[in-house]
């Protein structure tokens, strides 16, 4: 295996690594953002109060999204697996 192929193999890694972790990643972050304006504006101070939204919301992207995330999964993890099987 050459160089350019190892790092076609990390750019798909990396591709997927995105694909997979950044729906949540992204409500995570609209989410927090939300509850920091909203914390900022009233002046509540509160920890429980930013950290049971972004968990409750993060968990229901995590359900909805977990279909796409399995078959993104599954697919890199059969291309790595016939990757492998072709080096012989």
């Amino acid at each position: 295996m050459d160089f350019d192929a190892n790092i076609e193999h990390l750019q798909f890694a990396y591709w997927n690594i995105l694909l997979t972790a950044g729906p949540i990643l992204v409500v995570a972050l609209i989410v927090g953002l939300a509850v920091g304006i909203l914390q900022a504006a009233t002046s509540i101070n509160e920890a429980t109060l930013s950290f049971v939204p972004k968990l409750a919301i993060v968990l229901v992207t995590m359900a909805l999204a977990s279909g796409f995330m399995l078959t993104t999964m599954t697919d890199y993890f059969n291309f790595v697996f016939e990757t492998i099987a072709s080096l012989r």
